[in-house]
């Protein structure tokens, strides 16, 4: 960091913008990640929308569906720091190519096996790809962009990496009505094959020599600590959060985690740099990141939910009625390079998570009566709020890494994204089930009724068809909005936690904030100085 904290303002800082003038062709470049980062998010979903098929074609339990979905995201969340720090030694955009390689191989082997275990490691090998790809596109935006131009590039790859999430549904309904399950993957195939020529082509090299090692057991306790860490966390609304099997899995991840803390805090040239929490510009900007992760994964956890349990769409209708959430996402995204400048990240990501937790906690009186118009309302809100926070916060967080902590800067950010989605999901999943359960009436029905009444609102659903039991549906329904509220209300008050710290300890100005530094007042007196800018 020192090259960043000694910038000043008649020699500004240069250590995160391309060396000479910008490539003529960084913005075909950016197209390129774009294509490779659509397909990554579009794995998100799109596999969801298969599950039923899979089950009664494969013979998939509940538990065996619940692997196929979570194999991707375990692997892919361990993996990503140590991805980001051989591409950021070895060169970005050679293994940014190798991720897209194995994420394209992954997809062949799920088109075309034909069992449970098949589906479930081909989907844990797309998850190695989807590990390199996410933080190496990510970290060779600086090669590519100047500081004057990285917040655009950073809003247009965050609007990519969401674009493929509501476009799952849509896409996966309509191939699932005219191919088989397989389709699903097999779509993956020329886009990847898009992304690798392309980027092949358009993307510079990219490496820094003074990156650190990587670390082989510092790699494996990440790998082991997450992947505990990530296991229980899928595991803890099934079993119970106070099961002596998530207890002990909970304190092995602590330890494993604690243990990479010990070991870097002693190396001479650790390869986690967690000194870089030290920066008040990194670490808020971090947590400004990470809180609306929470919130779009327990969103997209109960919203789609809703739709198809108690109001009644497939899976394609619900994919169309979560556009306003990307539109408004988009609209903050594309808009906040020119806000930021203006205003700044102390001013801009606040209002942010302030609009999102509007947005949120709007969504948290909801009813079961309430109309599609009141729904995409509080969608499009939350959406504004999650591009005015998000893309901002990341681009606080890449302003203050040298060149040779990019990768791992980066991946160390993108990992901690990835458990705040899946926090997200296990903890408002657990919040939901209890609610749903606690409120649902199942009296004087027989117990195979119950049963799968209580499981969830699609087996309510199904139940109550079988046995023509409105009263149950209605109590369903009713008992799945409550719970949904709940988990909206949590998702609203963190927000406005966390806009109320950012606001409060952000410091005014990041090193690269790109606004024109204010005229020194008196002898001795910079404009940095009196901002306390550079003063974590």
């Amino acid at each position: 960091m020192g090259t960043v904290m000694g910038a000043t303002k008649q020699e500004p800082d240069r250590a995160n913008e391309a060396d000479g003038p910008p490539d003529p062709r960084r913005w075909w470049a950016l197209g390129a990640l774009v294509v490779g980062l659509l397909v990554i998010g579009l794995d998100t979903t799109i596999v969801n929308v298969a599950m039923p098929t899979m089950s009664e074609q494969l013979g998939a339990s509940t538990g065996d569906l619940q692997w196929i979905a979570d194999s991707y995201i375990v692997v892919f969340a361990a993996l990503m720091l140590p991805a980001g720090l051989i591409g950021d030694r070895y060169d970005r955009r050679l293994f940014l190519l190798v991720g897209l390689a194995i994420f394209g191989v992954g997809s062949v082997v799920g088109a075309l096996v034909g069992s449970v275990e098949g589906v479930i490691a081909a989907r844990a090998l797309m998850g190695v790809g989807g590990a390199f790809v996410m933080p190496l596109s990510l970290s060779i935006l600086p090669s590519l962009f100047p500081a004057a131009e990285r917040g655009k590039a950073i809003s247009v790859w965050a609007a990519s990496t969401a674009l493929g999430i509501p476009l799952g549904p849509i896409l996966g309904g309509l191939l699932l009505e005219h191919f088989w399950w397989g389709s699903v993957f097999l779509i993956n195939i020329p886009m990847v094959g898009l992304a690798l020529l392309v980027c092949g082509f358009l993307l510079p090299v990219s490496r820094s020599a003074d990156a650190p090692k990587v670390d082989v057991t510092v790699t494996v306790l990440v790998v082991a600590g997450l992947t505990t860490l990530i296991f229980a966390l899928i595991e803890a609304p099934e079993w119970g959060w106070a099961d002596a099997r998530v207890l002990a899995l909970f304190g092995a991840a602590a330890l494993l985690i604690a243990s990479v803390a010990v070991r870097e805090s002693r190396a001479r040239h650790p390869m986690i740099d967690f000194g870089l929490f030290r920066d008040r510009n990194f670490l808020w900007g971090t947590v400004a990141a990470l809180v609306p992760s929470f919130a779009m994964a327990g969103v997209l956890f109960v919203v789609p939910q809703r739709f198809q349990g108690v109001d009644g769409h497939d899976a394609f209708g619900t994919g169309l009625r979560l556009l306003p959430l990307l539109g408004g996402l988009f609209v903050t995204a594309l808009a906040s390079d020119r806000l930021v400048p203006r205003l700044g990240y102390k001013v801009v990501i606040p209002t942010g998570l302030f609009v999102l937790a509007g947005g949120l906690l709007t969504g948290a009186s909801g009813s079961v009566h309430d109309g599609y118009a009141r729904t995409a309302a509080w969608l499009a809100v939350s959406g504004l709020g999650l591009g005015l926070s998000m893309v901002p916060a990341m681009d606080a967080v890449m302003a203050n890494l040298t060149p040779e902590r990019a990768g791992m800067g980066s991946a160390l950010v993108q990992t901690l994204r990835q458990v705040a989605g899946a926090l997200g999901v296990a903890i408002l999943g657990s919040v939901l089930a209890s609610a749903y359960l606690d409120r649902i009436d199942t009296s004087g029905r027989p117990d195979g009724v119950a049963d799968t009444a209580r499981d969830s609102i699609g087996g309510a659903v199904a139940a109550a068809g079988r046995s023509g039991d409105p009263a149950l549906l209605d109590s369903a329904r009713d008992a799945f909005v409550h719970g949904m509220d709940l988990s909206l209300l949590i998702c609203g008050l963190a927000s406005s936690a966390v806009a109320i710290a950012v606001a409060v300890f952000l410091p005014r100005r990041t090193a690269a904030d790109p606004r024109p530094v204010p005229t020194p007042t008196g002898p001795g007196e910079s404009g940095h100085d009196r901002e306390g800018a550079l003063h974590p």
